[in-house]
């Protein structure tokens, strides 16, 4: 009578031994239970009193054959590897072919005893990077700094802007990616810093810690009923945070002329200040596709009177930050 095969398919970003509850029957219901040398499971099998047959390097072929031979008439749970042991089951499929057709075929099953959690892969990132920065890895990664990194971390920023103007989905996935891995790889060189070393870990703590803190009506006893109002909050406990004393504090001065000013204008009307910001008179029907077409105009003009836009635009900001820090002053 035929045996079974059981190939137990893990994820290596989960620990050795943390299965589910199909994998740990079919362990416990197996005569032999096989995996190659080195497979990370061995160990945590072994403390729980599962003895595995560690099988030595052989070609797929051969170790197909193991297999089948050791299934013809047992129960044998094969360790699939990391790599899905993707060789090993293409060896396995013509033979139990032809065992099938001579009736003498073992039961194959395949079970998933591990599956990756959501953000696993993240975890790849980081080793991946590891592998990159550390000896032996790649020459131009080990010669980076946080400086040298700092022209791609603007550049991949504009880039992934520019997908989200276009709309194009694959495209914006592949700039977050890029996005991602300068986060990833400031990360590793703030691990070498050897007076305040710091991780990827303590990265996604404080996003984790902030995202809870700023959000205390969803995870505290405060209430929000609209959009408006969580952002409200959100300024307010960030300023509390911060310990911030002019609206000025914490805005990036460096910041393009227009998009300095944006902020400057939300934080002027949030603090409530009596700075005057003079408005222009604009149509009633002002949407974005017709701002856009007055702020080009305005530009248009400026080049036309040998004039610099952001130049001007970035002066008449500094001035409005400094009458904001004047109010701060005043008001205090």
């Amino acid at each position: 009578m035929a045996g079974r095969l059981t190939l137990l398919a893990t994820t290596h970003r989960v620990a050795p031994g943390l299965l589910t509850r199909s994998a740990w029957l079919a362990l416990d219901s197996a005569d032999l239970v096989c995996a190659q040398d080195g497979n990370a499971h061995v160990d945590a099998l072994a403390e729980v009193g599962i003895s595995v047959n560690t099988v030595e390097v052989l070609s797929a072929t051969e170790r197909a054959r193991w297999l089948m031979q050791q299934a013809s008439d047992h129960h044998v749970v094969w360790l699939v590897g990391d790599d899905g042991d993707a060789a090993i089951t293409d060896a396995l499929a013509p033979m139990i072919s032809r065992a099938t057709e001579n009736d003498v075929a073992p039961e194959l099953e395949v079970i998933q005893g591990s599956v990756d959690l959501p953000g696993a892969r993240l975890l790849d990132v980081v080793a991946v990077m590891d592998r990159l920065r550390s000896p032996g890895g790649c020459p131009w990664d080990a010669e980076q700094t946080h400086q040298s990194l700092a022209p791609y971390l603007l550049e991949e920023t504009y880039e992934t802007l520019h997908a989200l103007d276009v709309g194009d989905q694959g495209d914006l996935k592949e700039e977050l990616g890029d996005l991602l891995l300068q986060v990833v790889f400031h990360a590793r060189l703030a691990e070498e810093n050897g007076d305040k070393p710091w991780s990827i870990d303590d990265v996604a703590a404080g996003v984790v810690a902030k995202l809870v803190s700023r959000h205390p009506h969803v995870f505290g006893q405060a209430s929000a009923e609209s959009a408006q109002e969580v952002e409200a909050n959100w300024h307010d406990i960030k300023v509390a945070e911060k310990g911030r004393k002019t609206p000025v504090d914490g805005v990036p001065l460096g910041l393009p002329a227009l998009a300095l000013a944006a902020k400057l204008v939300d934080r002027s009307r949030h603090a409530g200040t009596d700075v005057e910001i003079e408005e222009l008179e604009l149509p009633a029907n002002l949407d974005e596709e017709l701002l856009g077409a007055i702020l080009l105009g305005l530009v248009a003009s400026a080049r036309s009177h040998n004039l610099d836009p952001e130049s001007a635009l970035r002066r008449a900001s500094r001035a409005l930050a400094a009458q904001l820090r004047g109010y701060a002053a005043t008001a205090g």
